[in-house]
């Protein structure tokens, strides 16, 4: 266990980074989760080997991740479900399985590996960057585990704000009304942010149905870390952190889990689930800004126009699926 005075430095950074992206975000209107990786990739030397800062960064890139997903969980609750109607929740639920199942497809089409699947069709089939370093936190690690991370959470931001932009005015030319237009952006759009921009620019109903809807796709999880952990035990692999295999259940998922059973039964005050949802917000915003500074920049991007091609056609597939959900019930 290293001591705080080592870990400081490297932490400290890494919330610096954070705090310069979201002060981008707030002036210049850029996704806060790109800018923290754009960032931290520019300061790539400082998780070099021997250096001060690399111990702090390697643990806020793990440890306050593993925080930052835990407290997703205040936000969710069962009555979210009861407020949509169960076709809707069926449809969402189906949205995000039938997407990691066609990742997992479409994977060998693209000559990509069942690690890439996971954790790309996930990150667009749950929540983006959240999703896809939960993901990662339980997937073996290997050599290019970083690098294929800082990829997939760039391209997943970047088409989420493309979404953003093209979605809604899609959602009107196809003469979706309030609920169909929240459902759709909620079910298909991969970042938080980007929902709850895209749906109240719609209006109030779209944008509240688009935030439900998102925070059901946040909920699964829980259950898809859950499968992949037990499949990776099942191998016999080795977790993330090495020496064995990953544990049934990671602790952040307990976490998450708790704390969503907690705010199902009312008790979790409101400021308080407030205050949870800032603080996982930047746990969040500080893990990616220290996978940034760990990755190089050059090494990210070998990792090649087949993954691009991948993670579009998996946002595809999610809209297409979504879409189709949304006409045969309306």
């Amino acid at each position: 266990m290293r001591s705080l005075s080592e870990l400081f430095p490297g932490i400290a950074v890494s919330i610096l980074v954070a705090v310069a992206a979201q002060f981008l975000s707030e002036h210049y209107g850029a996704p806060a989760m790109l800018m923290a990786l754009l960032l931290g990739l520019a300061l790539n030397f400082l998780a070099e080997d021997g250096t001060r800062t690399q111990a702090g960064v390697d643990h806020a890139a793990r440890a306050v991740l593993r925080l930052g997903v835990a407290l997703l969980g205040a936000r969710i609750s069962v009555g979210m479900l009861a407020d949509l109607g169960g076709a809707m929740v069926l449809l969402v639920i189906g949205g995000v399985v039938a997407t990691i199942l066609f990742a997992l497809l479409a994977a060998r089409l693209f000559g990509r590996g069942w690690w890439m699947a996971l954790l790309s069709g996930g990150a667009v089939a749950i929540c983006g960057a959240s999703a896809a370093m939960a993901i990662a936190a339980v997937l073996p690690r290997t050599d290019k585990s970083e690098r294929n991370l800082a990829f997939t959470v760039m391209a997943v931001t970047v088409l989420s704000t493309v979404a953003m932009i093209a979605y809604p005015p899609l959602s009107s030319t196809l003469g979706f009304s309030a609920l169909e237009s929240g459902v759709f952006l909620g079910g298909t759009i991969h970042d938080v942010a980007q929902v709850v921009g895209a749906g109240f620019s719609v209006g109030p109903e779209a944008g509240e149905a688009a935030t439900v809807v998102k925070l059901i796709r946040v909920a699964m999880l829980a259950p898809v870390v859950l499968v992949i952990s037990l499949a990776i035990r099942a191998r016999g692999l080795a977790g993330a952190e090495g020496g064995g295999r990953p544990p049934l259940l990671p602790g952040f998922v307990i976490g998450f889990l708790l704390l969503a059973a907690a705010n199902s039964f009312g008790l979790i005050p409101g400021f308080v689930a407030h205050a949870a949802e800032e603080l996982s917000r930047w746990a969040l915003l500080t893990a990616i800004a220290a996978v940034g500074i760990k990755t190089s920049l050059v090494r990210m991007m070998a990792v090649g126009g087949t993954a691009v091609g991948l993670i579009v056609a998996e946002t595809i597939f999610l809209a297409g699926f979504v879409l189709i959900g949304v006409h045969l019930m309306g």
